[in-house]
């Protein structure tokens, strides 16, 4: 297929060719994906980080901690957040350890597609730090429901995400209880005796969400009768509370006391009352609707081929999906066999995250001072990690990330990164990692650069590196 289509596979459907990476994906480009549609190794990189259940044993920690503190201050007036110093700094030195650990990954990894296409669904599926409750697991979440998962069957990956204490938390389903479970029935009986006493029921955030983003999406035909019916059926999936012990550390729980008995009907099909088995039925079904193909496929194809897809290129792929049953490597298979993922018109805008990790991967910086450093370039452009303030996730196409302010802010990231980077002739660099797309009127802008630092950063700055080509 030539240098151009191993510079896409490299650069667009990867994260970023290294230096020699393009000689290795050689002539059959579409082999050295496919040899990755089994999910990339990465060894022992997460070794000693928290699991879900210790990050939530330590928060709750910390809630005791501030309680204590606030009594401790006996009348003085206290800062909200007071808390031991010891406990506070460590918490936090490990959430911050998660952000480098990630993205040092995804700078090392020799798999770039498959490190991409763990980073799709972790936006697909995104929690937004910025809400302090579910803080702690965004990072843990991709590690132990999408990682293990993502080229599997999509039941499954929905399935461990939706189960999982950072989406349970989120979207406030921890705390959703059915009317006439017996966990509502006695808050209503307190409420009738107490009306200062605050009644808990039905949440229909998580619900609304699965439906709307991450199964059959906003067009696909549900109604709001079925996002409340999806909602009981899903009470009852829920988090340890700071009380109970995380008992073989397990984060997340079905408590049957909160759970809404009665059969459930969503798009149409009823669904007998099993408890925790009644919504894990529904989300097997609607994992392999064809809505939810649809707006899988068309995603996906949003995400690595162009912010318009090709439409026949995204019903290949929703019917590849559909065929296999909803496994996923079928779906990734439909799009990179597909011509039209090759096409002239298939290229994407880098956002940040995608700019700065390919920075980084074409440089060699993957220090964690590099890494720290890249991660607060990466807030500054507008793209924080793990914090999109929506569980819609992070803008995917070029209007979201093109502005001229956007851009002037890349130019001084390309710089700060430059003046870190050992780089013998940016020219050679550009040929090595962007192929015949580097163009011989940049090649020369890089050759006549007054130092190799500044060629470096016009490189790094250049409109072709700003693409995913």
């Amino acid at each position: 297929m030539g240098m151009r289509a191993a510079a896409s596979a490299a650069n667009r459907f990867g994260l970023g060719a290294r230096p020699g990476e393009l000689a290795q994906v050689g002539d059959d480009p579409r082999d050295w994906l496919r040899m990755q549609l089994r999910g990339g190794d990465v060894g022992t990189a997460f070794a000693g980080l928290p699991t879900s259940a210790a990050y939530l044993g330590q928060y709750y920690d910390l809630l005791r901690a501030r309680r204590d503190a606030r009594k401790a201050a006996s009348g003085v007036e206290a800062a909200p957040d007071a808390v031991p110093d010891p406990a506070q700094r460590r918490f936090r030195r490990q959430l911050a350890m998660e952000a480098v650990v990630r993205q040092r990954v995804a700078v090392r990894s020799a798999q770039g597609f498959a490190e991409r296409i763990v980073r799709f669904w972790s936006n697909h599926f995104a929690i937004s730090v910025d809400k302090r409750i579910a803080a702690a697991f965004a990072a843990p979440m991709e590690r132990e429901a999408i990682r293990p998962h993502a080229f599997g069957r999509f039941a499954d990956l929905l399935l461990a995400v939706e189960r999982h204490p950072g989406m349970l938390l989120y979207l406030d389903n921890a705390q959703s209880i059915g009317e006439d479970s017996r966990l509502g029935q006695r808050s209503a009986r307190r409420a009738a005796r107490r009306p200062d006493a605050r009644k808990r029921g039905l949440n229909e955030n998580l619900a609304r969400e699965i439906l709307e983003l991450h199964t059959l999406g906003v067009d696909g035909g549900y109604a709001q009768a079925d996002v409340g019916e999806l909602a009981r059926a899903l009470t009852g999936w829920s988090v340890p509370g700071p009380r109970e012990d995380i008992a073989d550390g397990q984060a997340s729980v079905f408590r049957a006391e909160a759970h809404e008995p009665g059969v459930r009907t969503i798009l149409g099909k009823a669904y007998r009352d099993a408890g925790a088995a009644q919504a894990e039925a529904i989300l097997r079904d609607l994992a392999v609707h064809p809505a939810t193909a649809r707006h899988l496929a068309f995603k996906l194809a949003r995400h690595c081929v162009a912010d318009v897809p090709p439409p026949a290129l995204v019903a290949r792929m929703a019917q590849a999906y559909l065929d296999s049953d909803g496994a996923l490597p079928a779906l990734y298979a439909a799009m990179i066999d597909d011509g039209a993922a090759w096409g002239e018109d298939a290229r994407k805008f880098k956002t940040p995250d995608d700019f700065l990790l390919s920075a980084l991967r074409a440089t060699g910086l993957d220090g964690d001072a590099d890494v720290r450093l890249a991660l607060q370039l990466q807030a500054q452009l507008g793209q924080p990690l793990f914090q999109p303030r929506s569980p819609a996730g992070f803008g995917d196409i070029a209007d979201d990330w093109g502005g001229p302010d956007a851009l002037f802010k890349r130019v001084q990231a390309a710089q700060a990164l430059a003046e870190r980077a050992a780089v013998a002739s940016p020219a050679a660099l550009g040929a090595d990692v962007l192929g015949d797309a580097l163009g011989t009127d940049a090649a020369m802008a890089l050759r006549r650069a007054e130092s190799t630092q500044q060629g470096v950063a016009l490189l790094l700055a250049s409109p072709v590196f700003q693409w995913r080509c």
